[in-house]
């Protein structure tokens, strides 16, 4: 029987199905720890001097860091780094800045639990704030014409470096590399302008994608920027333990993991009538903002006019009141993903991109949500359907595209990144 994500539980599905599609990331297995693979990562960089060497001569080091939303093991990567920093230059002053982007602040709390206690007290530490003018610095022009604004703590040091990880991401391609600036430690004007209307509606802004993406051409023009001299990027299993790591350059270490993990993500669609999904569980379906990333595995491997079901408890409820706000007043997702494409880049608003991507893909189905029953009005607002169980939505799909409808399951759609 399959399981499926679910809040904090699983959902067991035994509804016959012709397409199954799971990534092999429950067989990435490491019998050295976290640590041994980050300290060997840096003792063969790709690309780039060692990071002690880095360090020499240097008088200040700002290492960006990952924000309480992402499942970055920072204790692993975080101590040899700073050792290897202090190896090359013993008396360098460094500062621990998190890349928070569009999100709230890290709390001090968050902070702690994420590093530990003795990095958390000991270090230096700078939270990012998007929204805060007065502590970012402008520092020149992206590709697409918008105007690069990042953390002051990036640009006055000797020396930028960053740690994080690297998974499937449903608009820039991959995280990890250069996106530890774009959107990590950029002001809300870079952000937004990198996350514009334009950018999102191009079919290059896609899972697994970063050739001719116009969010990652932007993102890697921002690091080259700010300068990011070097990057340890891990990738986590399914437990969320390191089980590789690369460092070097920030492309080139980038590149060699995501050439690493693109073979353990990567399936062959199997169009559906009806494809059945979920975002992963807690925490990541919390809500209906979330949801959309996984909502886009299913849609990758949908015939026309398919029926999409979504399992998300959405404990969180919608994720943002414009996200609710435009779903429910635009006169149709048609209406609203044509005025988002045509907001020029320096008018877009806050989460404009996932109701962008959300209204694009409900052009194209009908899109089912099993969730709590408390959600059930706040989704038709939205112009998205409710079941209270999987078996009654599959009951609503088949009403719809037949009996003998072909239905594809895809238990994590997060986790994979579907081939047409």
């Amino acid at each position: 029987m399959i399981s499926i994500p679910y809040g904090k539980t699983h959902i067991p599905c035994d509804i016959p199905y012709d397409g199954l599609l799971v990534s092999r990331i429950d067989t990435l297995k490491s019998e050295a720890s976290g640590r041994e693979l980050v300290e060997a990562a840096l003792a063969a960089p790709i690309g780039s001097a060692p990071l002690a060497e880095l360090a020499m001569g240097k008088n200040r080091c700002t290492i960006i860091i990952s924000d309480h939303t992402r499942p970055v093991p920072s204790r692993d990567i975080l101590t040899p780094m700073l050792e290897a920093l202090r190896q090359g230059n013993p008396n360098i002053d460094i500062t621990l800045l998190v890349a928070t982007g569009f999100h709230r602040p890290t709390t001090t709390a968050e902070l702690e639990a994420k590093l530990g206690p003795e990095i958390a007290n000991k270090e230096k530490i700078i939270v990012h704030d998007a929204f805060d003018a007065d502590s970012n610095v402008a520092i020149g022009v992206l590709p697409s014409g918008a105007p690069l604004v990042i953390d002051r703590a990036a640009v006055e040091t000797d020396l930028l470096v960053a740690e994080g990880f690297i998974e499937p991401h449903f608009f820039a391609g991959f995280s990890g590399g250069r996106k530890s600036v774009l959107p990590g430690v950029c002001d809300k004007t870079t952000v937004l302008g990198n996350h514009c209307g334009e950018f999102i509606a191009s079919p290059y802004a896609r899972t697994g994608i970063l050739e001719n993406n116009p969010l990652h051409i932007d993102m890697v023009a921002a690091a080259e920027l700010a300068k990011l001299a070097f990057i340890v990027n891990v990738v986590i299993d399914d437990e969320k333990k390191t089980v590789a790591a690369f460092a070097g350059d920030f492309k080139a270490a980038h590149a060699a993991g995501v050439a690493f993990l693109r073979p353990y993500c990567e399936v062959q669609a199997i169009p559906g009538d009806i494809v059945i999904t979920s975002n992963g569980g807690a925490p990541l379906d919390q809500n209906i903002y979330q949801s959309v990333k996984g909502l886009t595995a299913a849609e990758a491997s949908a015939k026309n006019q398919a029926v999409l079901i979504m399992c998300a408890h959405l404990a969180d409820g919608t994720g943002g009141e414009g996200f609710y706000q435009s779903l429910k007043t635009c006169e149709s997702p048609a209406a609203h993903f044509a005025q988002c494409a045509a907001t020029p880049q320096d008018q877009t608003i806050p989460d404009q991109w996932e109701s962008q991507i959300l209204a694009r893909i409900l052009m194209k189905h009908r899109v089912i949500f099993v969730s709590r029953p408390e959600m059930e009005q706040t989704l038709r607002e939205m112009k998205l359907d409710y079941a209270p169980d999987l078996q009654t939505a599959v009951a609503m799909a088949k009403q719809e595209k037949g009996e003998n409808a072909e239905i594809t399951i895809i238990p994590n759609g997060i986790s994979v990144m579907v081939k047409g």
